[in-house]
């Protein structure tokens, strides 16, 4: 009885662990940017979860694959996710833009402190 319940317990939370990475994916969406992202990282977690479907296939344990295979599919899509948004034009991104205009607007202010404050002579 014990055995059964933490067997649920442990598939229930390893599903809602599969699916936390959507926050990355939605966080990823809304910048338009991926440049914070590891996606090594998440191509290891996606190796290690197929691992571990291929063990609970081979063992027939539920438990195992159920989660697995949620977690994988959303690392999948996570990398999917963040290569696109890697693809895509320089300049599109919210990070870059922000980074690219706030360094624009500091080089045009100091253009025109030293331009326009000049040393009489």
């Amino acid at each position: 009885m014990t055995t059964t319940v933490l067997a649920v317990a442990a598939a229930g939370w390893g599903v809602l662990m599969g699916i936390s990475p959507v926050l990355q994916v939605r966080r990823m969406l809304i910048a338009r940017s991926s440049r914070e992202v590891s996606i090594g990282y998440f191509v290891v977690l996606a190796l290690g979860f197929a691992l571990w479907i291929a063990y609970g296939v081979a063992s027939a344990n539920l438990v195992l694959i159920v989660p697995n295979v949620v977690a994988l599919a959303v690392s999948a899509a996570t990398v999917v996710v963040a290569l696109r948004l890697r693809r895509e034009p320089a300049g599109r991104g919210y990070p870059a833009t922000v980074g690219r205009s706030t360094r624009l607007a500091a080089n045009r202010s100091s253009e025109v402190t030293s331009s326009t404050i000049r040393p009489d002579r």
